[in-house]
């Protein structure tokens, strides 16, 4: 009976973390989708949407990458669920208001608070599922939370395209309050309820930079998933525009390019769950879909002519083989203790996500002096590169007991 109540549990856990991070996705992935028509509507002349949709997308990064530290540390100092409930306030009525702007810095502003909000969601959902199962099976768990929950992006290109631009917005705020009724049922994790009784030093952000070997863990863990970023937010993030370079046929829409990148992602966090689960490594099945990114990226820069179904078939692809998301994630919360696991867990993926404004940077100096397509190369490299080098120096973290502090 006990055992099936733990079952029970267990399973509505993920439910919930799946369906959060459904809605973080949706949320995180909206702008994305509608940043040309909003931006057209709010008056930003036709040349400059580009440049505009660059920097609000920067300040929403930003938003994640100071939110991914704030959240992190109130996880492990007051619990998993703190944030669970915390975040999912403050992005909901983020995206609420957004549906109100009628200006470019109330826009930027807005995004910037979003931001925050969702720079919660992902990381303790993940760190509760992963100390609330055993470590035979954890991968399963997180491969669930972020395989049904990367579909939000779907849901969002849905909405984006089929509703006015404000309209889209109100939805995530709504999903969000939404969500909020179902997380009263969700128990804190027991790994945390122990640690927390403990005298040790909780959510300790400074912690990661004390000890060199810890610091360079934590970096790798970052600098893997680098590249994932750089695909979403750039090479389909402005499709148009390298749809012009490579003379495409037909006009290359971003919106639909994340729409079918995303079913991409969801499918490859499943299978790359799945492998890592099967052959007992983490580290392996990252190294080979790492290289598969690079090759459709090399693919798709180097030729030209493209269509748009052919574009949308690449978008997928890209997805596939950048939907090692899921295990890099579950090898953030597996590489550090009890006490650092939130702030690990929560502020790695917003690292990464908060990377894309030094990566866009770079792009944008290297495009006004190489052209757009050589810039995109070597970022690409440079990205790729530095990612495998991470990868090396992680320890494998399949099956390892999560039940230790840092000290």
């Amino acid at each position: 009976m006990i055992a099936e109540e733990k079952n029970r549990n267990v399973f509505f856990l993920i439910l919930v973390a799946s369906l959060g991070y459904f809605v973080d996705i949706y949320d995180l992935l909206l702008f994305l989708i509608i940043k040309n028509k909003s931006l057209a509507a709010l008056g930003v002349p036709a040349d400059k949407i580009t440049e505009t949709g660059l920097s609000l997308m920067n300040w929403q990064m930003a938003g994640l990458l100071i939110g991914g530290i704030f959240w992190g540390i109130l996880g492990d100092k007051k619990g998993r669920l703190s944030v669970l409930f915390g975040s999912i306030l403050m992005y909901s009525a983020a995206n609420i208001a957004n549906g109100f702007v009628t200006s470019i810095p109330l826009y930027a502003a807005l995004r910037f608070i979003a931001g925050l909000g969702l720079a919660g969601e992902l990381g303790a959902g993940i760190t509760l599922v992963s100390e609330s199962m055993s470590k035979e099976k954890r991968g399963y768990g997180t491969m669930l939370v972020a395989g049904i929950g990367l579909s939000g992006a779907v849901a969002a290109y849905l909405v984006g395209d089929h509703f006015e631009w404000r309209t889209a917005f109100f939805v995530g705020g709504a999903l969000g309050i939404v969500l909020l009724l179902l997380r009263i049922g969700v128990f804190e994790s027991g790994m945390f309820q122990t640690m927390a009784r403990k005298e040790v030093s909780k959510g300790n952000f400074l912690m990661l930079f004390s000890s060199r070997k810890r610091f360079f863990r934590y970096l790798n863990c970052i600098l893997i998933a680098i590249p994932l970023w750089f695909v979403v937010g750039i090479l389909i993030g402005i499709a148009p525009d390298f749809g012009r370079a490579l003379h495409a046929k037909e006009v290359l829409d971003n919106g639909k390019g994340v729409m079918f990148a995303y079913i991409g992602i969801s499918l490859g966090d499943f299978l790359t769950g799945a492998l890592s689960q099967v052959f007992k490594t983490r580290k392996k099945i990252v190294f080979v879909f790492l290289t598969l990114t690079f090759l459709t990226i090399l693919f798709y820069l180097l030729n030209t002519g493209w269509t748009a179904t052919g574009f949308y078939t690449l978008c997928v692809l890209f997805g596939i083989f950048t939907g090692y998301w899921v295990v890099f994630v579950t090898i953030a919360a597996e590489q550090f203790g009890t006490n650092l696991r939130a702030t690990v867990t929560t502020s790695v993926p917003n690292m990464v996500r908060g990377s894309l404004i030094p990566v866009t940077l770079l792009f944008q100096w290297l495009r006004g002096n190489t052209g757009i397509i050589n810039a995109a190369l070597y970022v690409a490299v440079i990205t790729v590169g530095l990612a495998y080098i991470a990868l090396y120096n992680l320890d494998e973290t399949y099956g390892r007991d999560l039940n230790f502090i840092e000290e």
